[in-house]
């Protein structure tokens, strides 16, 4: 279900880095894209019905890539991403989210040594309206 996400990137368009739904192929010398930015990563998305109403539950990954020196920036913005979607309401397309709940965040410096990956994961609970 793709209007999650769609609803997740509209907050996360707000912050003042570039968000992607896929890295950026490191080969292109054209329209090169450079960090800090923030991907939408990979999503689950199960049923969340009862004998009364329709609904799902979804995760959804947030990964931050920096290239400042340490992991400050990335964990900067991570508490930036924390903060606009922890306990959250969105509005779906023929949905109201119940909530969204922060489940996890790490940081790791890649094997280039220079660029830290910051991944976070929201968990979010929506019902079908008129339910």
């Amino acid at each position: 279900m793709i209007n999650f996400q769609i609803a997740i990137r509209e907050k996360l368009l707000t912050l003042p880095y570039q968000v992607l739904d896929r890295y950026p192929h490191k080969q292109s010398k054209v329209n090169v894209i450079r960090p800090p930015y923030v991907v939408i990563g990979d999503d689950t998305f199960v049923p969340f019905d009862t004998d009364g109403q329709i609904g799902f539950e979804a995760t959804i990954t947030i990964n931050v890539v920096s290239v400042f020196k340490g992991r400050e920036e990335c964990k900067n913005i991570q508490m930036q991403i924390y903060n606009l979607l922890h306990r959250a309401c969105i509005e779906i397309e023929g949905y109201k989210s119940v909530g969204i709940d922060f489940e996890y965040a790490d940081t790791t410096i890649e094997t280039d040594g220079q660029t830290t990956l910051g991944t976070q994961r929201f968990r979010i609970i929506g019902v079908k309206n008129g339910e």
